[in-house]
């Protein structure tokens, strides 16, 4: 049956009806919108199975009869949220692991106190990191993990393993991960040494506050959160993508405060000495030595990320020796690799089926 095509003027009309129509609810939603509370995020069910510090490591309750899959560490950025993962039903990596037998972690942040300001990376790395594995141990039996990780949580988890080769896991997943800082153009910019007074800041602060981190994004897009209010109010009639953006704005707005140690060790050893990339990072008074990652390795970066270039990702594909690497890019922004309705179809599973073509 052919579609029916309405004369010039009711066409006009129709559209006409249909704007007025978005106007109206643009206008309804917009009311609700201002009055709405907080957006409920985290869709899944999950357990606390250790905690120290200001580190937390939850265990999500299976949805399936039988977990078959190696379990599988997602470490979150120190500076947000990890419900980042698990945002809502149809829109959770880890709801999508779950559905394929995964036993899923997640090692999240609460805000550090100021008697926590002298946690530095080693804390993270070869403390919280592995103490989180040796308890996965304990409570599934298996002798190794998937590790994944993203932004600077996958940063964490590339000098975790750095550090401790194949005994830190069986596979190393990096979500938009940086490695070589030299490419982390922005941030070198804005913590340039000739005028970012480092010491005066932590020394003064002790625990960094989180406008601190989002100023260093706000200078990547000046116009982006103007320009994302105004794109909310063209779709404001369209309630799912209200309520995505509710949670992204919640997500964005609980950005949490680091401890000031591992502030300046981010910035001096990463940012301007380039120390990872360069082979030259000491923990513990140990090189994390990228060689030592022979693992292999599931390295994603996106198309239009703006705040983690693909060539900072890099040395995941050439510096380590490991002999199974996969260099996967995917549509969208940096932070739709791990959250949103578009990754289900576009990313996750070939996380999955990469997976599942690696020894279990």
């Amino acid at each position: 049956m052919s579609e029916l095509t309405l004369p010039p003027g009711e066409e006009i009309a129709e559209l006409a009806r249909r704007e007025i129509d978005r106007a109206i609810k643009r206008n309804i939603k917009g009311l609700e919108f201002l009055t709405a509370g907080t957006q409920p995020v985290g869709a899944m069910a999950k357990d606390v199975v250790y905690r120290k510090g200001t580190a937390v490591l939850y265990r999500y309750r299976p949805v399936l009869d039988e977990i078959y899959r190696t379990p599988l560490l997602l470490v979150s950025p120190p500076s947000n949220r990890g419900y980042i993962f698990d945002l809502a039903r149809g829109q959770s990596f880890v709801e999508f692991m779950l559905e394929r037998g995964y036993d899923v972690f997640n090692l999240d942040w609460n805000p550090p106190r100021r008697d926590e300001a002298e946690l530095g990376l080693g804390d993270y790395v070869d403390g919280f990191i592995p103490e989180s594995i040796s308890r996965i141990r304990e409570l599934t039996g298996e002798t190794q993990v998937t590790l994944a990780g993203y932004c600077m949580g996958g940063t964490l988890a590339v000098i975790h393993a750095a550090l401790y080769g194949t005994a830190s896991a069986r596979n190393l997943v990096a979500f938009a991960t940086p490695v070589d800082f030299h490419h982390m153009t922005l941030f070198q910019k804005w913590a340039d040494r000739r005028h970012f007074d480092l010491d005066h800041l932590v020394d003064a602060l002790d625990v960094i506050p989180p406008d601190i981190m989002l100023g260093a994004f706000d200078l990547a897009r000046p116009a982006n959160r103007t320009a994302g209010k105004m794109h909310l109010w063209s779709n404001m009639w369209n309630d799912d993508f209200v309520q995505s953006y509710r949670m992204f704005d919640r997500w964005a707005a609980e950005t949490l405060p680091v401890p000031g140690t591992y502030f300046r060790q981010l910035i001096e050893d990463l940012l301007w000495d380039n120390a990872l990339a360069n082979g030259q990072l000491e923990i513990g008074g140990r090189i994390a030595d990228l060689s030592n990652i022979s693992m292999p390795v599931l390295n994603i970066t996106a198309v239009h990320d703006h705040v983690v270039k693909k060539e900072s990702t890099m040395p995941l594909m050439d510096n380590t020796s490991s002999r199974d690497t996969h260099d996967l890019v995917s549509k969208g922004g940096h932070v739709s690799l791990v959250a949103g309705p578009a990754a289900v179809r576009r990313l996750w599973p070939h996380i999955d089926s990469w997976l599942a073509r690696r020894p279990v």
